[in-house]
C-alpha cells in the first residue's frame, strides 16, 4: 500500500503529508475492534485518519437516523492532521469525526471526555535509527509516545467500561501486555496475525479493559500463498478494500 492516496469502498485517504501511510496493521486494527456499544471513541495517534474513517463507517445507523457515535482523533504531527481533517471533510462522516493537532500527553491535559472505546496502532521502534523525515520518526519511533505515556493516557481517558484496542509486533505486544497489567488494563481479546502459514505470527491486536474478564484469543492468516488472501482475512476487510 502506498502513493499519494489509497481508495476504499466509500471513502479516499489522501497520504502525501502524512509520516505514515496506509498499511496493513491499521486497516487491521480499524476491522477487527469491537465498536459495540461505544459511542464515544478517541483514535491516538491518527496519522491519516484511516481507522478513525473505518470506525466511523462501521457505526451501525439507528432508527434510520444517523448513529450517534462520536469519533475524535488526535495527532501530533501538524501536516498529518491537516491531512487527516481533508480526508474527513472529504468523507460521508464528517459531522461525526474530528481531528485535533496534539499530543496526547496536552491532550489527556484538557479533555474532559471519558471515552467507551480508545484505539491506537502507535509507534513501536525503540532505539533504532531514525528516518530521514521527522514526521516519520514521530510516527514510527516511541520517543514522542512509549508504550508508559500511553498507557498513562488511556487510565485518565478511559470509561470504567471502556476498552482500549492495539496493534504491535509480538515482543513489543507482550511488554504491553505486562506493562498494561501494572495500569489496570487487562487484556481480554487477543489476534494473532500470520502472513503466511509456514511464517511465525508477526502483529497482535489486543482488546483491553480494566475488567479482569477471560482471555478469548484467536489466529489470522492473511495469505495462502503469496498474493492469494485467506478466506477469513477477505471477510474481515472486505468493507473496505475495493476488490472484494
Amino acid at each position: 500500500m502506498g502513493g499519494n492516496q489509497f481508495r476504499f469502498k466509500q471513502f479516499t485517504i489522501l497520504q502525501d503529508r502524512c509520516g505514515m501511510k496506509v498499511g496493513t496493521d491499521g486497516t487491521l486494527l480499524g476491522a477487527w475492534v469491537d465498536i459495540s456499544g461505544a459511542e464515544k471513541i478517541l483514535d491516538i495517534g491518527t496519522g491519516t485518519g484511516l481507522i478513525a474513517l473505518m470506525l466511523a463507517q462501521r457505526s451501525p445507523q439507528r432508527w434510520g437516523k444517523l448513529s450517534p457515535v462520536n469519533i475524535d482523533a488526535v495527532e501530533i504531527d501538524i501536516n498529518s492532521s491537516i491531512q487527516a481533517r481533508e480526508n474527513v471533510e472529504r468523507s460521508p462522516w464528517s459531522n461525526r469525526v474530528k481531528v485535533e493537532n496534539y499530543s496526547i500527553q496536552k491532550y489527556t491535559d484538557i479533555c474532559q471526555k471519558r471515552y467507551d472505546l480508545i484505539v491506537s496502532n502507535p509507534p513501536f521502534f525503540e532505539n533504532a535509527s531514525k528516518a530521514a523525515k521527522k514526521a516519520r520518526t514521530v510516527a514510527r519511533h516511541t520517543d514522542f509516545l512509549s508504550q508508559v505515556d500511553l498507557l498513562q493516557a488511556v487510565v485518565k481517558l478511559l470509561s470504567e467500561t471502556g476498552k482500549l484496542a492495539v496493534i504491535y509486533p509480538v515482543e513489543q505486544a507482550q511488554n504491553f501486555q505486562k506493562r498494561a497489567e501494572y495500569f489496570g488494563l487487562f487484556c481480554q481479546r487477543k489476534l494473532d496475525v500470520k502472513p503466511m502459514p509456514e511464517i511465525p505470527t508477526k502483529r497482535i491486536l489486543m482488546e483491553l479493559s480494566k475488567k479482569k474478564l477471560p482471555l478469548q484469543e484467536n489466529s489470522l492468516t492473511i495469505e495462502a500463498k503469496q498474493y492469494i488472501y485467506t478466506p477469513e482475512f477477505i471477510t474481515l476487510i472486505k468493507d473496505f478494500y475495493l476488490k472484494y
